[in-house]
């Protein structure tokens, strides 16, 4: 294993410390310390997707609904420059915000912080414009300031655990958790008159708000209150301090040279195309369910049928990572994205299998990109894996989304006939063919460095 130098040393010592001093009274290194912080970091993954899974996913329904029926009548191109390009930039902009300040100057979950109450300023203001050019500019500033906090929230976990491939999925499923909590209590408060709790006859039942649709934009407020009791609750995280005595002082430009690795090159090359084609999903999913006859106040709901699988599978990642290794983990996450979008584009299928097919989506983020976090930590050095983790945001969050807006417009127009709808069914196959073409090509490249000749892992040096 690469031996950590002095500074790396004296950084790990301060981190052990800032542990201790979280934890008074309980032994160093005990389990009480270990379980206090584990549910503190299980508490932050919470509120850091409910933050985001508040308006996701009913935002395109939203942008995209005429403005006689409520919404604000953007076209599909539109919808793809507001959620992917804003997205985009915040990723490109990680590294020299987040990643730069958090590696080397400020301690983590204080700028953590800071960067969420601006966050949930920005978003309350959106939910009160109507023009398309104030949506772009007012995104891309939500994007630059909230992407790099996905990062800096894994940075947190990842240096207060101390085995990540078990402790890191079990953690991180409670974002999951957040993500349903959010995408279900919003209709609950903002768009249902009462709510029926026979909750198992339908999603929601009950009767809706009057104007149901044009209430979809306060999922933008509630994002801000979710993000502002985050904020509060980062002065409770253990300590994160930065690493004033890193090898380099651009711990960016360290971090950009993982793209030596082959295995992290490959891995970068097939997450740029697996996450353009899950960018899909978050714009054209609510729009394709309202076609199959899904209310709007249901859509949200109807949705985290996806999340509940992810709970299941990011339970069971550590136990795959070991048993089946990275390769053929994130193979299996790849061939997820391929059998979903195949079975919506059959559309002889009913409606019930195509909205339970959406426990696929568990098998898809969780084997290929919370696998993917975990190996971007394995492989980067101590000292920069921040960074490391807002380089690997580049692609996913940078590339994906654009590519992801560019795509759905493209094929949004090509498979809609002149005066009719979107068929759906050519649309969603397309998608499906890049899935495949995607994880054949990735288990035929990617090589897991993060082996040795006798399967034990190793710390890789860039």
């Amino acid at each position: 294993m690469t031996s950590l130098g002095r500074a790396d040393r004296s950084y790990e010592s301060e981190a052990d410390h800032s542990r201790d001093d979280m934890a008074p009274g309980l032994g160093n290194g005990g389990r009480g310390e270990e379980g206090t912080a584990t549910f503190r970091l299980s508490l932050m993954m919470f509120l850091q997707y409910a933050v985001w899974g508040a308006w996701l996913p009913v935002a395109a329904l939203f942008l995209g609904t005429p403005q006689d029926q409520g919404g604000l009548g953007f076209t599909g191109g539109q919808i793809g420059m507001i959620l992917g390009l804003a997205g985009s930039i915040g990723a490109i902009s990680a590294p020299f915000i987040a990643g730069q300040l958090a590696d080397r100057y400020f301690r983590t979950e204080r700028f953590l912080a800071f960067l969420l109450i601006i966050g949930g300023l920005v978003k309350w203001y959106t939910s009160l414009q109507t023009e398309y050019v104030a949506w772009v500019w007012l995104s891309i500033v939500y994007g630059i300031v909230f992407i790099p906090t996905l990062a800096l929230s894994n940075s947190i976990a990842f240096a207060h655990i101390r085995d990540p491939d078990r402790e890191f999925p079990k953690v991180r499923v409670w974002g999951t958790i957040g993500w349903i909590a959010a995408s279900w209590s919003f209709p609950m408060l903002y768009l249902k008159l009462d709510v029926d709790p026979w909750w198992m006859r339908v999603f929601l039942g009950g009767p809706e708000v009057e104007g149901v649709t044009s209430r979809l934009v306060e999922s933008l407020k509630f994002s801000a209150i979710v993000s502002w009791v985050y904020a509060g609750y980062c002065f409770l995280l253990p300590a994160t301090p930065p690493k004033r005595q890193g090898v380099e002082k651009l711990a960016f430009a360290k971090a950009f040279r993982l793209l030596r690795r082959p295995s992290f090159a490959v891995l970068v090359l097939a997450s740029m195309a697996v996450a353009t084609i899950h960018q899909v999903y978050f714009m054209q999913t609510s729009p394709f369910f309202k076609t199959l006859g899904i209310p709007a106040s249901q859509i949200g709901p109807a949705m985290t049928i996806a999340q509940f699988a992810e709970i299941a599978m990011m339970v069971a990642l550590g136990w795959m990572l070991k048993r089946f290794g990275f390769r053929w983990v994130m193979f299996l996450g790849c061939t997820a994205y391929l059998a979903r979008y195949a079975v919506w584009g059959t559309s002889s299928l009913p409606v019930w299998l195509m909205i339970a097919s959406q426990a696929l989506h568990g098998m898809c983020y969780a084997c290929f990109f919370a696998a993917s976090f975990i190996y971007v930590d394995r492989i980067a050095d101590e000292d920069v894996r921040h960074s490391a983790q807002t380089v690997y945001g580049i692609m996913i969050l940078g590339g994906g989304p654009v590519l992801g807006g560019l795509l759905s417009g493209w094929l949004g127009e090509a498979f809609t006939p002149a005066g009719g709808e979107l068929n759906y069914s050519s649309f969603w196959y397309a998608i499906a063919a890049i899935g495949l073409v995607t994880a054949l090509l990735f288990v035929t490249f990617f090589r897991d460095e993060t082996q040795s000749d006798n399967g034990k892992s190793i710390a890789a040096s860039v």
